[in-house]
């Protein structure tokens, strides 16, 4: 069996850095559990699988996996995805938007312009969840309650991947952030599935972020499309946002501490997003390879 692929940065223009993507372009011979293993082999945050739509109205259907699970809804896979589609002939290229069918439902996408291949999500439906000890959420990142920004409390929030925000002070203690696998863990415990812990600090251009996500088999991730929807939420909600108008646009930077640099940019639909977030970000293509599996 050879199974072609294609390996993308996202959230980035410059090759090797952002969040890197395999994304397999024919996958109706491959089931759930090869995807699961072969998303372990390559050991990336997540490889992305694309088929057949199966919902009216969707470009194609795109199974998200990382190196433990299967993802409901992802990022920068999303992106990845969406660009491969394009370049591939799966969308016509010049297509303003299109849809992928993804496990959390249909997902838009939007292009910028047709001469700026930056691409859009629109963020599922955000929730906003539980609040958890500052303290216990400072020790699980490595920090000091005293490095958090004080009168912010650390919350779960969740368009279908749930993820705890903990702000802090300012970049460099974001920089000297570091996850306690076993603290994490019995942060988590709680909400009863795998959490995302997203730390970052209000910056002048939006956020400096970083994400630890242990229990989805990603020790740190480089870039989290998935997050950043409800980092926005999140900051509009607690007066941390730069911008709050319609159609507003500001960036979190995340991946700078592990040499792989991302920029995910956020637009505000209508006045504080009342009718929803995007994220956006370009994508540099590295490579194509073939995979030969033994059948």
């Amino acid at each position: 069996m050879e199974l072609h692929y294609q390996v993308v940065d996202v959230f980035t223009k410059t090759p090797l850095e952002g969040n890197p993507l395999a994304v397999f372009t024919d996958a109706r011979d491959i089931d759930g559990a090869l995807m699961q293993r072969i998303a372990k082999e390559l050991n990336l945050a997540e490889t992305a699988f694309i088929l057949p739509a199966t919902q009216d109205g969707c470009a194609v259907r795109v199974r998200i996996f990382t190196p433990a699970k299967e993802m409901r809804f992802a990022g920068h896979p999303t992106i990845g995805s969406a660009y491969v589609a394009r370049t591939n002939g799966f969308v016509p290229a010049d297509a303003a938007a299109f849809v992928l069918e993804e496990l959390i439902g249909p997902v838009p996408v939007r292009v910028e312009s047709p001469n700026d291949p930056l691409l859009w999500l629109r963020t599922p439906k955000i929730d906003r969840g539980a609040r958890f000890d500052a303290d216990a959420c400072a020790q699980a990142v490595g920090l000091g309650v005293d490095d958090l920004l004080p009168g912010v409390p650390c919350e779960l929030w969740s368009a279908g991947n749930p993820t705890i925000y903990i702000a802090a002070r300012d970049a460099a203690a974001v920089d000297r952030a570091a996850a306690d696998t076993t603290r994490l863990r019995a942060l988590h415990a709680p909400v009863g599935e795998p959490v995302c812990t997203f730390v970052f600090a209000p910056v002048t251009r939006g956020a400096y972020s970083r994400m630890f996500a242990p229990d989805l088999g990603v020790p740190e991730d480089p870039a989290t499309g998935s997050a950043t929807g409800p980092l926005a939420a999140f900051m509009l909600a607690h007066g941390l946002a730069p911008h709050t108008a319609a159609g507003a646009r500001f960036i979190s930077e995340q991946g700078t501490k592990m040499g792989r640099k991302s920029e995910l940019h956020i637009r505000l639909d209508g006045d504080r997003g009342e009718h929803g977030i995007e994220v956006g970000g370009y994508v540099a293509p590295l490579t194509r390879a073939t995979m030969v599996l033994e059948t």
